[in-house]
């Protein structure tokens, strides 16, 4: 039984990783997959078939330029299970940050995204059972303060740690060496936050009140790192 009660309007810290620790994404192919059921399992419907005419349309290509231009030519009527407020992709895990919309919303989201993933994770390299390493964790975000940390825990402490990997344990050794390698990491929100992105996937929502300018939430985030002060929310990064 999981402990976690899912509600409505509430935000959730949620993670997996791969089965074993094994990788999950062995290229960006495979992260744009992912991003891809980010967007088009979002979707009180499966979305399955939109997802096919994309790959079809663009040769198995995708980026969030031509995702943006399929939406555009054929406009998707999307009834929102969850508010995907960031993301991360790191080699062998995920995290995400998120908001349940409908009732039971979450649970239906990431059985579809979790399925699908793994589905094609298989199919493309010939391989049987589990991908990830059981279901997957998740954590509440109790107050405006927690929301803050988790996000810059997402989107900048998690990339930083490929090149400082004791970063949580020690401190940051480079604030501005970690600060720059976000900003130039695809696979993180961070891009959108610094507002050199703009993702279809994602909806700020409350988060667009707390840092209103990139400027703001960068100051908030290399505040954070040269204190530490992410460590108050260390019981959410269920890592």
């Amino acid at each position: 039984m999981r402990k976690v009660k899912f509600k409505k309007g509430k935000i959730y810290h949620v993670f997996n990783r791969g089965v074993e620790k094994r990788s999950i994404f062995n290229n960006d192919s495979d992260k744009w997959r992912f991003l891809q059921g980010l967007y088009l399992f979002n979707d009180n419907d499966i979305s399955l078939g939109a997802l096919y005419n994309i790959e079809r349309e663009n040769e198995g290509r995708i980026n969030f330029i031509l995702l943006k231009e399929f939406i555009r030519k054929y406009p998707i009527e999307k009834e929102p299970l969850v508010r995907i407020m960031a993301d991360c992709l790191m080699p062998n895990h995920y995290h995400l940050l998120i908001e349940e919309l409908r009732e039971n919303g979450i649970s239906r989201f990431m059985h579809k995204l979790g399925a699908g993933y793994a589905n094609f994770f298989n199919k493309k390299y010939s391989r049987v059972g589990p991908l990830f390493q059981g279901r997957f964790k998740a954590a509440e975000i109790k107050n405006d303060l927690q929301l803050q940390y988790i996000l810059a825990y997402i989107n900048v402490i998690n990339p930083g740690q490929l090149i400082e990997s004791n970063l949580k344990e020690k401190g940051v050794e480079s604030v501005e060496g970690v600060m720059n390698f976000a900003r130039k990491y695809s696979w993180s929100t961070n891009p959108d936050y610094i507002g050199i992105r703009d993702s279809v996937i994602i909806d700020k929502g409350i988060l667009k009140d707390f840092f209103p300018t990139p400027e703001k939430y960068e100051n908030f985030v290399r505040s954070i790192l040269l204190s530490k002060r992410y460590k108050r929310a260390k019981d959410l990064f269920l890592e």
